[in-house]
């Protein structure tokens, strides 16, 4: 059946077009109900404002639109069909500005600060802004235990947000702000020419699981129109269909990452490997990650790295988790750069692992360390977790000693660098005054909230005897083209 076209006036751009529109009215930039997918099939339907950002004809020859959500994480953004667009409801168009030539450019309506724009770029008010955490009107709840504590996607390197405390309140924001920022925000890029990539992997087969993806990765282009690209779990080496992966296994003699194993207890083992020695692997870490790290730019550059594997071990071989990466020589004192745990084995407690193995690390070195900033809101959240939990065990081992302890002590025992530990400190309102000096004093939330907190990490801690690792030295050779 042919279409026709109205011959009633278009509607006037940036306001929204009345109920009844159809999927030829729809452009990129327009913002209209979506529905939501759902978690269960027993949830009932919800829809939720979106942008469309771009749109696409697929293999059968159906249209297809590339949404984000407003207000909420692009991890969220995905391609719908029409079928799930509300077009009885008003639709928002991009506004039309007149240039200075005399034509017309689309721009968007009412695009928030930090949100995609057609042409990739962010709005003008945020332009190499950098997130600050502000002072807020209501003081935070002093308390250890947060509810997202595991937080385990971070790259501190590139990630937004100050995390240098400057003042008592620099820093401190009550626990249902933290979730809403996450919410609206979460690890958005600072990267503005990647800001509005739309995805282009949908799903990975990685070892037992089908994993969603989240954010753009630079794989092959023809990678794209796969409904499953398939991944190595070993090698990492990645696959457009099922049966390349299959040939590929029955040759595939690699059970462990590429290192020396550094660590194990019980089933938890590390490997760490030199990104100039084991470029190809390392290359492929850092694509996969991209997958979970929308903030995450560099993926070719991992000679001046190291990279540290943690894997589960069985009768089949050591099967990745999670991994961070360190630059072999900081100027900053910087003890992590980048760190992931897979989704299929997120909110189990392996971050903070990761973490916690990063500064057992920095003991050995003798020195103190602390995460490339600035930190992003997930990973102030993982490592303001981990930072509370060690420096309340600390100041409760030493209480029952009856010993005295400062700041700097803390940091020699514990290899937090004293700002993080002031922060911390600050955040769990345990620093106060007292006859013309500062103390830490310790409420009794923060100790119910902190053994709350270690029962629930018991069984994911670092054994230091099971550590079995010498620092490596770079000669200035070594590092001079990294």
């Amino acid at each position: 059946m042919s279409q026709r076209y109205s011959a009633s006036p278009s509607p006037r751009p940036g306001t929204p077009t009345q109920a009844n529109g159809s999927a030829l009215d729809i452009s990129i930039g327009c913002k209209l109900f979506v529905e939501v997918k759902k978690g269960k099939k027993e949830q009932q339907e919800e829809f939720r404002k979106a942008e469309i950002l771009s749109i696409r004809t697929n293999n059968a020859s159906q249209t297809e639109y590339y949404v984000h959500f407003m207000e909420f994480n692009k991890r969220l953004d995905e391609w719908v069909g029409i079928e799930r667009l509300d077009l009885s409801r008003e639709i928002e168009r991009p506004v039309k500005k007149r240039t200075s030539k005399g034509g017309f450019r689309e721009t968007d309506t009412s695009s928030c600060i930090g949100s995609p724009t057609r042409d990739g770029s962010r709005t003008p008010a945020s332009v190499g802004q950098k997130r600050k955490m502000s002072s807020l009107e209501d003081p935070p709840t002093p308390s250890i235990e947060l509810q997202n504590d595991d937080y385990d996607s971070v790259d501190g390197n590139v990630t937004p947000g100050n995390m240098t405390p400057s003042g008592p309140m620099a820093t401190t924001f009550s626990k249902a702000q933290e979730i809403e920022r996450l919410r609206v925000s979460g690890s958005m890029t600072q990267s503005h020419s990647e800001i509005s990539r739309v995805k282009n992997l949908e799903k990975i087969h990685f070892g037992e699981y089908d994993v969603e993806t989240w954010y753009f990765s630079p794989y092959p282009r023809e990678y794209s129109d796969a409904a499953v690209v398939y991944i190595c779990e070993f090698c990492l080496f990645h696959f457009i269909s099922e049966k390349q992966l299959q040939r590929h296994c029955k040759k595939c003699t690699v059970r462990h990452p590429p290192g020396n194993e550094i660590y194990r207890c019980d089933d938890i083992s590390f490997f760490e490997i030199d990104g100039n020695k084991q470029k190809v692997y390392c290359r492929n870490l850092c694509l996969l990650s991209k997958l979970f790290l929308d903030h995450k730019t560099l993926y070719y550059d991992v000679d001046p790295f190291l990279f540290y594997i943690m894997c589960k071990q069985d009768e089949y071989g050591c099967h990745m988790i999670g991994y961070f990466s360190k630059e072999k020589e900081s100027t900053e004192g910087y003890n992590l750069a980048c760190i992931l745990t897979l989704p299929q084995h997120q909110r189990k407690g392996f971050g903070r692992l990761l973490i916690a193995f990063s500064y057992e690390l920095s003991k050995k070195e003798g020195k103190v360390g602390s995460p490339e900033k600035p930190l992003s809101d997930l990973g102030l959240l993982s490592y303001r977790s981990y930072w509370s939990e060690v420096i309340v065990e600390l100041l409760l081992e030493t209480k029952e000693l009856n010993e005295d302890i400062a700041i700097e002590d803390i940091s020699a025992r514990t290899s937090i660098a004293t700002t993080d530990i002031i922060q911390t400190l600050q955040t769990l309102g345990a620093i106060k005054p007292y006859k013309g000096q500062q103390i830490i004093c310790l409420s009794d939330g923060v100790i119910a909230s902190y053994h709350k907190a270690k029962e629930k990490h018991k069984n994911r801690r670092i054994e230091e005897s099971c550590l079995q690792w010498t620092p490596p030295h770079f000669t200035s050779n070594q590092l001079r083209y990294l």
